[in-house]
């Protein structure tokens, strides 16, 4: 990761923001050679799959219930 100084950064803040947004690396600002802060972009959110797509046609249909998987299950509680 590279690194820039606080008062580099205050000096073309914009421009190392766009470079940072157009790279997607992370930049570490240091003061005075100590380094203080991490400037990341945000990551893009990964797409949140469907039941149809983590349960795909491979396994759609191929699990068995021996009984009712929405039968409470107070009876196996000592106390409720």
């Amino acid at each position: 990761m590279k690194t820039i100084t606080k008062n580099r950064l205050k000096s073309h803040m914009f421009r190392i923001f766009r470079e940072i947004e157009e790279s997607g690396e992370g930049i570490i600002v240091t003061d005075r050679g100590h380094p203080v802060l991490v400037i990341e972009p945000i990551k893009p959110i990964e797409k949140k799959l469907s039941v149809e797509e983590i349960f795909g046609p491979d396994i759609q249909g191929k699990v068995i219930f021996h009984e009712n998987p929405d039968t409470p299950t107070i009876d196996e509680w000592d106390e409720v």
